[in-house]
């Protein structure tokens, strides 16, 4: 059931997006496990088409949230007034409350306002003037930031990208794919005629389901020896946090489920890392100045832990 859909909801997307099946399954993984997605690339790459056509396909309702420098706390959340007709307090909600939450260019807000969301992502609701909110179900927030444009940023702090349970890349296409997008986008825009292919109450279903996924002790193991040796690594100022231990285990089980089986391979782990790790790890500013990549300190993690095997 769980593969069904998740061929079916990679299917609708790709009418939109043209290859890029890597960074829809991994979107997939992210829903099905109720987490968060930051999309880092340059701009016009796809990052809002992405996002549209994946709440979209999953039959969610979407909103968009610029983040600029002049960007409220209450413009994201909403608020509370007084409603002189009924003479009493009424609450206004804001574009956080909805199932798919677009918050686009992130990381030009003021940290006030990047703060408006930790509660959203990690508790699923919002509280305004003390009064506390549940936020729709499911709940998805893909957050997109430019790495190249620098003037005029705030870099997010690390409690707020630790909440982001991936962290993705689009890239450019391909000539070939390029060809196809034109031919596609030719005449009209095939976003405005996509259909969802499942609902909201089905999804949840399938958010619980993908939890009964098999994971045996050994790959349990292997999901916290990796971690654990990221705080370990002589180049790592701060590893991945029991938060980032958790989300690993979880994108595992997501990952086997939406490729048809009912149990973890340490491979789905080696696969997943670098979505659900790189952005968790904070390297020392010894080990930035030689210029090495987080990539390469991961990759060192990785193969540095033993793969358990299956005894005969």
């Amino acid at each position: 059931m769980i593969e069904k859909t998740a061929a079916q909801v990679r299917e609708n997307v790709q009418k939109v997006i043209i290859g890029k099946s890597e960074v829809i399954e991994l979107g997939l993984v992210a829903v099905l496990c109720e987490g968060h997605i930051l999309v880092e690339d340059v701009p016009g790459i796809g990052k809002t088409t992405l996002a549209r056509a994946l709440a979209r396909s999953l039959g969610c309702a979407f909103r968009r949230i610029q983040f600029t420098p002049d960007l409220l706390p209450s413009d994201v959340t909403g608020i509370s007034f007084f409603n002189q007709k009924i003479q009493e307090f009424e609450f206004r909600p804001g574009p956080v409350m909805s199932q798919v939450v677009l918050a686009d260019e992130i990381n030009r807000a003021t940290p006030r306002t990047q703060s408006a969301l930790l509660e959203a992502m990690q508790e699923q609701q919002i509280t305004v003037d003390g009064e506390t909110h549940p936020l729709p179900r499911p709940f998805l927030v893909i957050a997109t930031q430019n790495p190249i444009e620098l003037e005029g940023t705030f870099p997010l702090p690390e409690a707020q990208i630790d909440r982001f349970l991936l962290r993705l890349s689009l890239g450019y296409p391909t000539e070939d794919e390029e060809h196809a997008m034109l031919l596609r986008f030719e005449r009209d825009d095939p976003l405005e005629e996509l259909g969802p292919v499942t609902t909201p109450e089905d999804l949840r279903a399938l958010q619980q389901r993908v939890r009964d996924t098999r994971v045996e002790e050994s790959v349990r193991g292997y999901v916290v020896d990796v971690v654990r040796a990221t705080r370990e690594h002589p180049d790592v100022e701060l590893g991945v946090s029991p938060r980032g231990t958790l989300a690993l285990y979880r994108c595992a089980q997501a990952l086997a489920a939406i490729r048809g089986r009912d149990y973890v391979l340490p491979d789905d782990v080696k696969y997943l890392a670098p979505h659900v790790l790189t952005h968790r790890i904070m390297i020392s500013p010894t080990t930035r100045l030689r210029g090495r990549a987080l990539t390469e300190i991961l990759v060192d993690v990785i193969e540095g832990v033993p793969v358990p095997v299956e005894e005969a």
